[in-house]
């Protein structure tokens, strides 16, 4: 029987962390949208509910990888649109999150602001930009700034990245 359960994470653009998760083994499903949390946190703010197999991959590995594919430890103005989460839906996921935030932080120089948050609800992007790297991965975009999160994924996790879901040019950082 197949060990399914999902997470929810944001940070930066939510084109950005689809492809990232997109990329690797043992994740069977990324939704793209908008996620909110309760009380202060109840705007909506760009994010994935990703879908893995927990015995291919684990929760620590998938926050580990966002932590360092998007920008964990700056506070920037544009927090309110791309909040830096990682969103529970047990309380023994909430435990686990923050544990693996703790575990985490001594490998950066500053502090984390990614928090942990109830997942409240979800809104999917249209989709014309969902699957947005794996429909347009030469747009601009996507090769300044979704291309070096891959290359990151490559150089420090290439035993997780299922290498046809990395386009050719990117797959020579892999060797």
């Amino acid at each position: 029987m197949v060990s399914k359960t999902k997470i929810a994470l944001g940070g930066g653009c939510h084109w950005c962390t689809e492809a990232v998760f997109q990329a690797l083994k043992g994740v069977v499903k990324v939704e793209q949208g908008y996620i909110a949390s309760i009380e202060e946190n109840q705007s909506f703010s760009e994010a994935v509910i990703i879908h893995f197999n927990s015995e291919l991959i684990s929760l620590q590995t998938l926050i580990e990888i966002h932590l360092h594919t998007h920008k964990s430890t700056t506070a920037h103005s544009m927090r309110h649109k791309y909040r830096s989460a990682v969103y529970y839906f047990s309380e023994e996921q909430k435990i686990e999150a923050w544990t693996i935030l703790n575990t985490f932080q001594p490998e950066f120089k500053h502090q984390l602001v990614t928090k942990v948050y109830r997942f409240s609800e979800f809104k999917a992007s249209r989709e014309a930009i969902q699957n947005y790297y794996l429909k347009n991965p030469n747009k601009p975009f996507c090769e300044r700034f979704i291309n070096p999160k891959l290359e990151l994924l490559l150089h420090q996790f290439s035993e997780l990245v299922v290498s046809e879901r990395i386009p050719e040019k990117l797959k020579a950082i892999k060797k």
